[in-house]
């Protein structure tokens, strides 16, 4: 069975809390651990943080777009910008590299994603935005009713 939900909301820093704490919500419905449910708010975190402070450039005017779909045991989720884009892939996702050094940002987004994800999938274009794609499985995950 899939289960699914969409979130749109505006690329203020503020909203990264609600977007962590609702994706959170909407998972636990399949009972994943503390430690899974504790790394998807991480995940969801950081991939927000990026799109908002590296896709936007702090420009409460862009949007942040996430589509998350519940299987039996597992999740997938999308995170997307329609920001500037990331000049050069490889690089970011470098441990420690950040292009915001200024704010004091640690460098470490892409590769928190990796070690707390099962496939970690990165798209991005020059003034097209960035799309993250996450999929986690899940350990004791209960069926999903209908």
């Amino acid at each position: 069975m899939r289960n699914e939900m969409r979130l749109e909301f505006s690329a203020l820093s503020e909203n990264e809390s609600f977007a962590r704490v609702t994706v959170a919500s909407f998972i636990a419905q399949i009972d994943p651990t503390m430690d899974e449910l504790t790394e998807i708010k991480t995940v969801v975190s950081e991939a927000v943080t990026n799109a908002i402070i590296h896709g936007y450039e702090n420009n409460p005017e862009g949007k942040v777009y996430i589509h998350c779909v519940l299987y039996d045991n597992y999740v997938e989720l999308e995170i997307r910008d329609q920001g500037i884009g990331i000049d050069d892939l490889e690089e970011a996702k470098q441990p420690l590299y950040t292009s915001k050094p200024e704010l004091e940002r640690s460098g470490m987004g892409f590769t928190i994603m990796e070690n707390f994800m099962d496939e970690v999938d990165v798209q991005s274009s020059k003034d097209s935005g960035t799309t993250v794609r996450l999929k986690k499985h899940f350990q004791n995950s209960q069926t999903l009713c209908n």
